[in-house]
């Protein structure tokens, strides 16, 4: 297969360099006879070449929306800020499933103190999601983000400006310093750097995780989350 990769390859250069050459117009024909007789009598090559093509288009995107999900630079962390293994959730706070794999998660910090968690604030689901996201961005500037973060999933009901900046004033944030940074291009920025992530790694949808260099799309049990914490300390050890 490899030797008819090769040659195929070599065909279509072929073809490719006698295409801008001055040739007769019978010598072209006999040309895309014998391409397209290699064709007929290999229909597998472009086949395996494209598939081939694809997996490594897959694997360069992966690995670049790996490489931008830990340029983490201003995103929300919980639990061991230099903790050793790194678990990252794109989470929007309007969603309900982001909610409900809130425990876990927090049950998943208070067992393991080596564990960071970075917040990727992936607002998705309406305006207030965006301004939410905005301001845990800025809560975590003023030191404040794990409760702003644990009364914004604690609260039951859709989050709305007046909601979250009630949430604001309750958890003691400096409500001048919040609009301010809530405002800044920076804030905007790790918002769209989170959207770019989520794009390459195929993250359509809250809550995301990655742990390692797994992808799991949807929420998770706490037994799922130990399984998946232990296979990564694993390749670690």
């Amino acid at each position: 297969m490899r030797r008819l990769f090769v040659i195929y390859l070599a065909v279509c250069f072929m073809a490719t360099s006698f295409a801008k050459a001055d040739f007769s117009a019978s010598d072209r024909t006999a040309l895309e006879e014998i391409v397209e007789d290699f064709i007929r009598n290999n229909p597998t090559v472009i086949r395996d070449t494209l598939v081939s093509l694809a997996a490594s288009e897959e694997t360069e995107r992966r690995q670049a929306g790996l490489a931008k999900l830990r340029d983490d630079h201003g995103d929300p962390i919980m639990g061991n800020r230099s903790g050793s293994l790194s678990i990252y959730e794109f989470s929007d706070y309007n969603c309900g499933y982001c909610k409900r794999v809130f425990e876990p998660i927090q049950q998943i910090l208070n067992d393991n103190p080596d564990v960071r968690l970075v917040i990727k604030e992936f607002p998705i689901l309406s305006q207030s999601s965006l301004l939410a996201a905005k301001a845990a961005i800025a809560a975590e500037k003023q030191g404040k983000f794990n409760d702003f973060h644990i009364a914004m999933m604690t609260y039951r009901g859709q989050i709305t400006e007046d909601i979250l900046m009630k949430i604001a004033r309750k958890v003691g944030l400096d409500m001048t310093q919040l609009q301010n940074d809530m405002e800044k291009s920076t804030t905007s920025a790790i918002i769209q750097r989170t959207i770019d992530t989520a794009k390459a790694l195929n993250i359509n949808g809250t809550p995301g995780m990655v742990i390692g260099d797994t992808v799991i799309p949807g929420a998770l049990s706490l037994e799922e989350l130990n399984k998946l914490i232990s296979e990564e300390r694993a390749k670690q050890s």
